[in-house]
């Protein structure tokens, strides 16, 4: 099983190509050389929130937050210890809904925080309201 895997890097947006054996090896960009794994959530906008959903091989699990968000900001650490918990199989993504308005609108959000689970370009599955690092990483594991 050692398919290549596409992955967005979370530094430069290039698309690099490793193989699915090597997930775990710490795979490095061919184009910026920075990590493409940091075992915590890449921060996305709308030029880079496309790019992330569409082209990565591994399912990208997104929290549309907001800064003056009260359980936003309780669920923030939460989130971020998913991401140590499920990377490099899963990419942990959000989106400020205050900045990226436009990105909340499309996808019909409305309450925050919401996670929503993309694969291959394609939501599939969708939970609001804030929720623990393992509460995040099961209800992750059971959608996929």
């Amino acid at each position: 099983m050692n398919d290549p895997v596409h992955l967005v890097c979370p530094h430069c947006t290039a698309i690099n190509r490793i193989p699915k054996a090597r997930l775990t090896d710490g795979p490095q960009c061919g184009k910026c050389h920075q990590a493409l794994f940091r075992a915590q959530p890449v921060e996305l906008n709308g030029a880079s929130f496309a790019r992330h959903i569409s082209r990565n091989d591994v399912p990208v699990l997104v929290d549309f937050w907001a800064p003056w968000c009260g359980p936003c900001k309780m669920m923030a650490p939460a989130f971020a210890e998913a991401a140590q918990l499920l990377e490099p199989y899963v990419r942990l993504a959000k989106v400020n809904t205050e900045a990226e308005q436009a990105l909340g609108v499309q996808y019909g959000v409305r309450s925050i925080p919401t996670l929503a689970l993309f694969r291959n370009g394609q939501e599939i599955a969708r939970q609001p309201g804030a929720m623990g690092a393992a509460d995040i990483v099961r209800w992750t594991q059971a959608q996929l």
